[in-house]
């Protein structure tokens, strides 16, 4: 059984595999290391790739509404760009909590 460790230790390509795997896993510019950040990155990505596309699906329904309902566009404008018709004064009211 000693004659088998003795067979493996002192035998130089085992010493130049266990090399090349730890360059593979650790140092290698595609390292396990480096996967695993990407594959967390990826994962980052996939999740804003859903949430904008949730966004832009609420702001088509906003601008469809906006197309039927006048009064909503002119109330949006209102509120958001602080529009006026000609002969109107516009205060804007900033409250401090």
């Amino acid at each position: 059984m000693s004659f088998l460790k003795k067979k493996y230790f002192n035998n130089i390509y085992f010493y130049l595999g266990m090399l090349f795997l730890i360059w593979i896993a650790f140092f290698d510019e595609n390292s396990l290391v480096e996967q695993r950040k990407l594959k967390t990155k990826l994962e980052d990505l996939d999740a804003r790739e859903v949430f904008y596309k949730k966004e832009i699906e609420k702001t088509k329904s906003i601008i469809k509404g906006f197309t039927t309902d006048t009064a909503r566009l002119e109330k949006f404008a209102r509120e958001k760009y602080h529009m006026k018709k000609d002969n109107e004064e516009v205060f804007i009211i900033v409250r401090e909590d």
